[in-house]
């Protein structure tokens, strides 16, 4: 199949034709939102970023036990790029693949995805049930916390930091940032 570069449209429709689960949808533009703040920070292309963003969990909820590799079929079959490929499946190295991130677009998938997650899980306990009030002190109290937010991989997190080359609290303030400009879309 001839390589065809998705439009956000095309990319949208395909996450929902693979997709029912709202909290999925919501975590996807949390992501979408963060990878579009972050691409601007870096000076890169916003809206490749954006999509991948939010097409990065594509496979999740029909397929959780092939995440990842499921995905790689997919996207293959409609044309994609593989440099977007490649950087939906890195998301998931050492969790469910060995494919290690390697561009900056990668790296910064890996490090935000699960700080998403975890961040939606701060703000919900929040007596604003927001993020437009949230800061990085509130997110990294709770981090010390192992049994608030369990399911966070806190190692992978780190790992994508470190991966960055950003401190923590860092990381955690873009994701906060990138997850406000989203926030009427994802409820928060």
């Amino acid at each position: 199949m001839q390589e065809h570069t998705p439009t956000y449209d095309e990319a949208l429709a395909l996450f929902k034709e693979f997709n029912q689960s709202e909290s999925l949808l919501k975590h996807a533009y949390s992501v979408e939102g963060v990878m579009r703040y972050m691409a601007r920070k870096k000076g890169e292309d916003e809206e490749k970023w954006g999509i991948i963003g939010l097409t990065h969990d594509l496979d999740y909820e029909r397929f959780p036990e092939q995440h990842c590799q499921k995905s790689r079929e997919i996207l293959q079959e409609r044309g994609w790029p593989e440099e977007y490929i490649r950087a939906i499946i890195s998301h998931g190295w050492g969790i469910c693949n060995d494919v290690e991130p390697e561009t900056e677009m990668e790296k910064t998938l890996y490090a935000v995805d699960e700080l998403a997650g975890l961040i939606t899980a701060v703000a919900i306990i929040r007596p604003s049930k927001s993020v437009a009030d949230l800061e990085a002190k509130s997110v990294m109290k709770k981090w010390k916390d192992k049994s608030f937010a369990a399911g966070v991989n806190r190692p992978v997190i780190e790992k994508g930091a470190a991966m960055l080359g950003i401190e923590l609290r860092e990381l955690v303030t873009d994701v906060i940032m990138g997850m406000r400009e989203v926030a009427d879309r994802i409820g928060l």
